[in-house]
């Protein structure tokens, strides 16, 4: 059994790729116990963020848990295979300790990743596939981010994808102030380009969602309105900027819808931020002449820029992460003694009851008390020393001194000069 992570992410895979092998939160635990049950598998939590997949695992075959992440998802292995990356034991820790300290996301240093890894692990709890190995895994992790953030500025003005959104629509439009924007969705990122956007003060600010209490809690925070999904049609041409990220597994802006709005706009422009993974907007609506799309690699992209005066930030992190995973494998490698430390006291327990039954025995039969310990401290000595002394009686020449000079340290025997 090993520590075993993989997955696609933002540096490796194309967002029409990532979107391929997105887990939707409502089925997440299905998938992790199907991982569990069908695999040899002992424990197991998936990450699944609009940039990235991974699947953390404790497993005696890697290979048959890659496997099944293709499998899942109905795909062929080589459609995704060249965009995986694998990474056993302590490489495994180190990027769980990167990503989770913000040193691995689209924009550097952005905090969500840290709330999204701690839903990872609620939901394997939920799912029964969170055992002692990932379990620390994760606590030292949430530890390792929280010292990142704490010992440098790693996180210090973070430049975030929905700032960067409301920043781009301030560039295009000459006053976000004189314009209507849609948010599509309810969930964080939504919220958070929101907040970035409600600073503008948009004339109007509308809110669509699956659950309506959703979009109404929003539109009640931002002294917005609300509109039902089903009432996209009429109602998007009236907006012109869309934001939206939902969890929607087919796209909810197609290219006839957004015709058919440009139209009714007479061709007026419009803006559109699709944040979702999968995507909620169709790519060809991107090639609409009228049309503005950018994707969540696209604000990625303008929310690095700038990035490099952080880079004394990330060195610092990188050597705190380092001393973290050393210590985080130090306790790994004790943790795979245990078995054998475990055998090596039994041993030495059953020649002590050995050596106690025969005191007893001694004893009952009315020999002496003194003589009976003499012998049985001389008994359970040998069958101590047995083991060692027989090793270095029967080492070979080239091993013998390798053995004495290790027992010499076992047993803190000081050797002669």
């Amino acid at each position: 059994m090993q520590l075993f992570a993989f997955g696609i992410n933002h540096q490796t895979a194309p967002l029409s790729v990532r979107e391929q092998v997105v887990f939707h939160a409502e089925r997440l635990v299905e998938a992790l116990r199907d991982l569990v049950d069908r695999r040899p598998v002992k424990e197991a939590a998936i990450i699944s963020t609009c940039n990235r997949t991974e699947v953390y695992c404790h497993t005696e075959a890697p290979p048959a848990a890659v496997q099944w992440l293709a499998g899942y998802h109905r795909l062929k292995p080589q459609q995704i295979e060249p965009y995986l990356y694998q990474l056993p034991q302590e490489k495994a820790v180190k990027h769980a300790f990167r990503v989770a300290s913000g040193l691995d996301s689209l924009v550097l240093g952005e905090p969500q990743i840290l709330g999204q890894f701690k839903e990872a692990v609620r939901t394997a709890q939920a799912a029964g596939t969170l055992g002692l190995l990932l379990n620390k895994l994760f606590q030292r992790t949430f530890a390792v981010a929280k010292t990142v953030r704490s010992e440098t500025e790693i996180g210090a003005a973070t430049v975030s994808m929905a700032s960067a959104a409301a920043g781009l629509a301030s560039r295009i439009y000459p006053s976000i102030s004189e314009q209507n924007v849609l948010f599509i969705g309810a969930g964080e990122m939504i919220e958070l380009c929101a907040t970035h956007f409600a600073a503008h003060h948009p004339r109007h600010m509308t809110f669509a969602n699956r659950t309506a209490g959703r979009a109404q809690a929003l539109a009640d925070r931002f002294l917005g309105r609300t509109i039902a999904l089903n009432d996209l049609s009429s109602q998007l041409a009236v907006h012109d900027i869309v934001v939206t990220c939902t969890a929607s597994q087919l796209p909810i802006i197609g290219k006839g819808l957004m015709e058919s709005a440009l139209k009714t706009r007479k061709h007026r422009p419009m803006l559109v931020f699709d944040l979702a993974v999968p995507r909620d907007v169709e790519g060809e609506v991107g090639r609409l002449d009228d049309v503005f799309l950018y994707t969540a690699d696209d604000l990625g992209n303008i929310a690095r820029e700038g990035m490099d005066a952080r880079q004394n930030a990330v060195e610092q992190a990188e050597v705190i992460i380092e001393n973290q995973v050393t210590d985080f494998m130090h306790w790994l490698g004790i943790r795979e003694l245990v078995p054998t430390i475990r055998a090596l006291r039994d041993s030495a327990e059953r020649a002590r009851r050995r050596e106690i039954e025969r005191a007893l025995r001694r004893l009952a039969r009315g020999d002496d008390a003194k003589l009976v310990i003499e012998q049985l401290s001389h008994g359970l000595t040998n069958k101590l020393l047995h083991a060692p002394t027989h090793a270095l009686s029967h080492a070979g020449d080239e091993e013998r001194e390798q053995l004495a000079q290790l027992l010499a340290r076992l047993y803190q025997i000081p050797r002669p000069e």
